[in-house]
């Protein structure tokens, strides 16, 4: 088996880094600068031609976007346990997962990168500050779902949505929100960092996990 992930330190790639890390299989980790642009070079992007993260690549097939990753991982490594194996717990996790991806992290993406929706920068700061006030409720939404947590979002053992509820919790602080007013997300978020296997991603990635900074 020959598995590589790039990944880049905070972004989503935290997910699928975390459960092949927790799934104690070989792969190897491939650090993307994306300060530096290095998701736009010729390599890159011959790669993957949008020039995104993660990207696995699985004796030499490439894949790209996180759910495919972690559905590819899921049927790869059953034993990982990245999300329930069958039923209606499969199907909420599915659930919570395209939600997690398709409108959470797009939403903070407005946050984050506002020019990429227009060149205005007035529009741009309204963007901001409209797309803030809307990630804080979506993440009272996974507040509310972490609250039910047995002890983890699917049950008796971490799967994606738990290290996805990091990340997005995590990228709060940088849109104003303080981890400590999701306390049930933040508590779930510290006891999945602990686990020896994502202690050593978040080793690797140095991150902070909580970088909010209450305004002057």
């Amino acid at each position: 088996m020959s598995l590589q992930l790039f990944f880049a330190p905070g972004a989503c790639s935290f997910v699928p880094h975390s459960m092949l890390e927790l799934s104690g299989v070989a792969f190897e980790p491939v650090l993307v600068k994306l300060h530096k642009g290095e998701q736009r070079s010729p390599e890159y992007l011959a790669m993957n031609p949008r020039g995104q993260v993660p990207v696995l690549v699985d004796d030499g097939e490439v894949i790209t976007q996180i759910v495919a990753i972690l559905l590819h991982l899921d049927a790869k490594l059953p034993q990982a346990g990245i999300l329930p194996t069958s039923g209606m717990a499969r199907t909420r996790a599915l659930s919570t997962l395209a939600w997690m991806n398709n409108t959470v992290h797009p939403t903070f993406t407005h946050v984050f990168m506002p020019q990429k929706f227009t060149d205005d920068e007035a529009a741009q700061k309204a963007i901001r500050a409209f797309a803030a006030s809307s990630y804080r409720g979506l993440l009272g939404e996974i507040e509310a779902m972490a609250v039910k947590a047995a002890p983890w979002m699917c049950g008796d053992r971490p799967t994606a949505l738990d290290a996805y509820a990091l990340t997005l919790l995590r990228w709060g602080g940088i849109a104003g929100v303080d981890p400590a007013s999701m306390p049930a997300t933040w508590d779930l978020a510290q006891r999945f960092a602990a686990l020896p296997a994502v202690a050593r991603v978040i080793e690797r990635e140095r991150l902070q996990l909580n970088v909010y900074q209450p305004a002057a």
